[in-house]
């Protein structure tokens, strides 16, 4: 498997659906996407800069790393970054 660090930035729909309903996402939608896929979810926090969440996960190969990228970019977000990491 391999490691992977996502990072994603929020449109502003994003930021207000957050508010309005403010929660885990990471256990509500990242850990069930990448494990629903074979994958590991190590953790998710929001962040300052360009991008508002970074991701750290493992994946078994490209396909499922392909299918977690296309899942976020379909949810409407305003840009996804994948970074593999080398351990």
């Amino acid at each position: 498997m391999g490691y992977l660090m996502m990072q994603v930035a929020f449109t502003s729909e994003g930021w207000t659906n957050l508010i309005q309903n403010p929660g885990n996402r990471f256990e509500e939608v990242v850990r069930p996407l990448v494990e629903g896929l074979g994958g590991t979810a190590h953790g998710g926090w929001l962040s300052f800069g360009e991008y508002d969440v970074v991701a750290i996960f493992e994946m078994p190969d490209e396909i499922q790393e392909a299918a977690v990228n296309m899942a976020f970019a379909a949810s409407g977000v305003k840009a996804v970054k994948t970074t593999p990491l080398v351990t």
